[in-house]
């Protein structure tokens, strides 16, 4: 009789695996000597999602470290609150950077509330160390981490990884300390970055004259959230000067979140003419209604997905109205309070290429679904 896995060739078994959750990986490797070999194939550990939730234990983590060097993209996931989740994630981020780390993309998913001040320090601190020595890391994304980002880590992400094309560290976090000039330092050093997530205190005038340059690669994508007490205060960037980017840089899409610490004159401040948003999330305590008549009025051409949070209004309804009248190539939209049978007609009759919408004519039970277009 076959012992178990000698009737699959190892590329097949490979195939199977690569779906496995590691539990599972490390499960099957303990079936058989082939098994093993097809578990440990370099091809199934390039793109990992590894949840730190419970799916990795102490009898687990050796038998993982052996294919760490494998790995190129990965997905990592631990529960902010939890002392043995986060302890997980920073030995396997601690133990991939002291291998031969090969690593193209990583990002982070945090679940759950912190309890401590400090929680989440520890893997914030393995992240540096991994972009110490992943100089081939191309993606790195950091905003699932609900805790400060600072100067040091984008200082670090600067000189080890000249090759980075995409960073985002526009996280839901109550202070930012990314300063403009570090921003500076990692755009210089990383020529081939083309999209980047920041606090909008994070970005400066310098840095948009640095994305307008002739002689650097074309930029894609800038992501801006504005939440923290330093974005209200941040310096106005002048709509000259996202005018220069936008000519340099004709494929730019913007996307603008607006938290409700911000004062409506530095919303108003911060939305210029000639930005090219795509995405708008307008998440305000104060004026929702002049917010979306500029979307109207001045991203028509450009915006592709809305997000509204703000209380029902018939002066909030009739600026809808004029949005979905104007911003035709409109895709996604969704408000998060009760509007007007008028709203759902024009938004479904002005913009053909709707995907989704969330536009409720009457309170329902929380969350609410959006609508698919068929």
């Amino acid at each position: 009789m076959a012992r178990p896995g000698e009737e699959l060739p190892q590329e097949v078994l490979a195939l199977v695996f690569r779906h496995l959750s590691l539990k599972d990986r490390a499960a099957a490797a303990q079936v058989c000597r082939a098994w093993a070999e097809a578990v440990t194939c370099s091809s199934i550990w390039h793109h990992m999602n590894i949840s730190c939730d419970g799916e990795i234990e102490g009898t687990l983590l050796p038998s993982l470290f052996s294919c760490l060097d494998h790995v190129r993209h990965l997905q990592l996931g631990f529960e902010l609150s939890s002392e043995q989740s986060r302890a997980a994630a920073t030995e396997l981020l601690t133990v991939l950077a002291s291998g031969a780390c090969r690593l193209r993309s990583l990002r982070l998913e945090c679940h759950g509330q912190k309890r401590l001040f400090d929680a989440g320090r520890d893997v914030l601190s393995a992240v540096q160390v991994v972009c110490g020595a992943a100089h081939e890391l191309r993606h790195l994304d950091l905003r699932s981490l609900p805790f400060t980002l600072d100067d040091g880590l984008v200082l670090q992400v600067a000189r080890g990884c000249p090759r980075l094309h995409s960073l985002f560290l526009d996280n839901h976090t109550l202070v930012g300390s990314v300063g403009p000039q570090s921003v500076l330092e990692l755009l210089d050093a990383c020529p081939h970055l083309c999209a980047l997530g920041l606090h909008l205190a994070s970005l400066s005038r310098t840095a948009l004259e640095m994305l307008a340059a002739p002689d650097r690669a074309p930029f894609r994508l800038l992501a801006v959230r504005c939440a923290c007490p330093e974005d209200a205060r941040a310096s106005p960037l002048p709509d000259e000067v996202w005018a220069a980017v936008r000519q340099r840089n004709p494929g730019l899409t913007v996307e603008l979140e607006l938290e409700p610490s911000l004062p409506v004159e530095s919303v108003m401040r911060i939305l210029q003419p000639t930005v090219p948003v795509a995405a708008l999330r307008l998440n305000l305590s104060g004026d929702s209604v002049g917010p979306v008549r500029f979307a109207a009025r001045h991203y028509a051409d450009t915006l592709r997905q809305l997000e509204v949070r703000a209380a029902a209004s018939a002066t909030l309804n009739a600026a809808l109205e004029e949005l979905a009248a104007c911003c035709v190539g409109l895709r996604d939209v969704h408000c998060f309070c009760v509007v007007s049978p008028s709203v759902l007609n024009a938004f479904r009759t002005h913009c053909p290429h709707l995907h989704s919408y969330t536009l409720k004519l009457q309170r329902e039970p929380h969350p609410w679904r959006p609508t698919l277009v068929a």
